[in-house]
């Protein structure tokens, strides 16, 4: 992450942060505990989070993913159909790691870290105004690894916006351009 990117949720909140509160508030607690309390908290709180970005978009989201497998990196990707923000916070408590973050782009990230390596995800939205055969043409691109930003952000467009609007966070704003061909 950059110092210029905006945490939404951590699956490892820094327990220092909170340690005075918490003892404060529960003195009769130990450690353990207290971090225990906190690991519960941080789970509800993404919860509560979800239910904040609850937003619904007129098409589906789309997921870019580099994964870091046992056999090395390789990429794919996925669309979460009910074009609901929320959806894309999903996760288990099996999970080593992770977080979400907008980046200083306006784009929603997530890093998940697991025993073989760290899964790195993309989440952008389809334009309004982009046909089936241009969907189906970066999807090709995606299946084979063989795209480039442009091509991403020709047919997508960021999540950001509209998480700053629940957070009160702005990004730069972004030239369109015009890919007419």
């Amino acid at each position: 992450m950059d110092s210029r990117d905006r945490m939404i949720w951590t699956s490892q909140p820094d327990f220092e942060e909170y340690r005075e509160d918490l003892k404060a508030d529960l003195p009769e607690c130990s450690e353990d505990e207290l971090r225990d309390i906190l690991q519960q908290s941080n789970w509800d709180r993404l919860q509560f989070d979800r239910e904040e970005l609850a937003h619904l978009y007129d098409d589906s989201i789309l997921v870019i993913a580099d994964l870091g497998l046992w056999d090395g990196r390789h990429t794919a990707y996925k669309e979460i159909e009910s074009g609901n923000l929320m959806d894309c916070f999903e996760t288990s408590r099996d999970t080593l790691d992770i977080e979400w973050f907008v980046d200083k782009n306006g784009d929603l990230r997530c890093n998940d870290y697991h025993h073989d390596g760290t899964n790195h995800y993309l989440y952008r939205v389809w334009k309004d105004n982009i046909s089936e055969a241009q969907k189906d043409n970066l999807r090709l691109k995606l299946y084979h690894g063989d795209y480039s930003r442009a091509d991403v952000t020709r047919c997508t467009k960021r999540l950001g916006d509209e998480i700053g609007k629940v957070y009160g966070w702005t990004f730069p704003e972004r030239k369109e351009r015009s890919y007419e061909r």
